[in-house]
């Protein structure tokens, strides 16, 4: 290899650093506007589908097809964010119940401790779960005041997305239709897989009389488009209301947590990798990583979001051929790197 062709390389790595730090800036200080945009992109992208079904099977015009698609996205947002908004409300009223319980439950727990013999003060440490309950409080209204104040903006993007969809296809083997494809046959398994355990798990709840459990299913729906960290968070996600439910036995607390486990556990791990196979040829190690760093630019959004965007830049990177081995890497297949 000549010092030319090292000087070169060596160039475009640092052009490529700098050009990678510029729009992780640009991403992060224009979130406000990429959010929404990207949200509603991937919205229209999984229901293009149907609305090609009802222009082409049922001949329904294209403005007609694309009103009904969007008036069933919108009444399904608009359940959802009602059963949201109930069960937060249902949150703030029980709370000063749940924060006593609490309280009770950290003040025997103390009371066994030698903690005045270490120097420790224990109403300080009663003050913890007053403090967790706020910041939680506070942290789940402004995730609801975030969520309906970006809903109108991602259906006015998704209103001109679906409206304004291409007059001609374009190549079949174009680098655009291999994107919307992938992405599409991921969103649309994952769809399905995340409802089919979001229905499971609110039933359960539901059976074993915990309270608030449709909201919990209709959060583990969601969280399950999160790889890997999406279904633990879902687990845990009922544990602090079953830890504070009273009326309830142990072996009840104990299927509340165990179930929704095993649930997550077999269809993460055995339904999902029958149904969908290697389809984004994304190594784990890839995922987990783009979602760190897509939750760190855009947060909650940014990681149910981030593998479908990897998978796309994937493509991207695999059409040029100095970008090629990026693309292997994301993919895992290190051996592909040393013979580049």
């Amino acid at each position: 290899m000549s010092q030319q062709t090292v000087d070169e390389r060596i160039q475009t790595t640092c052009l490529v650093i700098l050009a990678t730090t510029a729009v992780g800036a640009a991403l992060w200080w224009l979130q406000a506007v990429f959010v929404p945009f990207v949200l509603a992109l991937f919205i229209a992208l999984g229901l293009s589908p149907l609305i090609d079904y009802l222009t082409t099977k049922l001949r329904v015009p294209k403005w007609a097809a694309v009103l009904l698609t969007l008036i069933l996205a919108v009444t399904l947002l608009t359940l959802a964010g009602m059963l949201v908004m109930t069960s937060a409300q249902r949150l703030a009223i029980n709370a000063p119940t749940y924060q006593a319980l609490v309280l009770d439950q950290v003040d025997s727990a103390l009371a066994n401790l030698p903690l005045q013999d270490l120097g420790v003060n224990p109403d300080e440490l009663l003050s913890l779960p007053l403090n967790a309950i706020s910041t939680a409080a506070i942290s789940i209204t402004n995730a609801i005041v975030s969520l309906v104040s970006q809903g109108s903006i991602v259906l006015i993007f998704l209103m001109f997305l679906l409206l304004g969809g291409s007059a001609h296809e374009a190549p079949a083997n174009s680098m655009w239709v291999e994107v919307k494809k992938r992405v599409q046959k991921y969103i649309a398994f994952k769809f399905i897989i995340s409802a089919f355990t979001g229905i499971l798990v609110g039933i359960i709840l539901s059976v074993l009389g915990i309270e608030l459990a449709m909201a919990f299913g209709l959060m583990a729906f969601l969280l399950n488009f999160i790889p890997s960290i999406g279904s633990i968070v879902a687990t845990l996600l009922p544990l602090p209301v079953v830890l504070v439910s009273p009326e309830l036995s142990t072996m009840t607390m104990f299927l509340a947590i165990a179930l929704p486990g095993a649930i997550q556990l077999g269809i993460g791990n055995v339904i999902e990798p029958m149904v969908m196979g290697d389809e984004l040829d994304l190594h784990p190690v890839t995922i987990l990583l783009a979602l760190m760093v897509w939750g760190t630019l855009w947060g909650i959004v940014g990681m149910l979001l981030a593998t479908p965007i990897t998978s796309m830049m994937k493509i991207l990177l695999e059409r040029g051929e100095r970008t090629r081995p990026i693309a292997n890497l994301f993919a895992g297949r290190l051996d592909e790197l040393n013979k580049a």
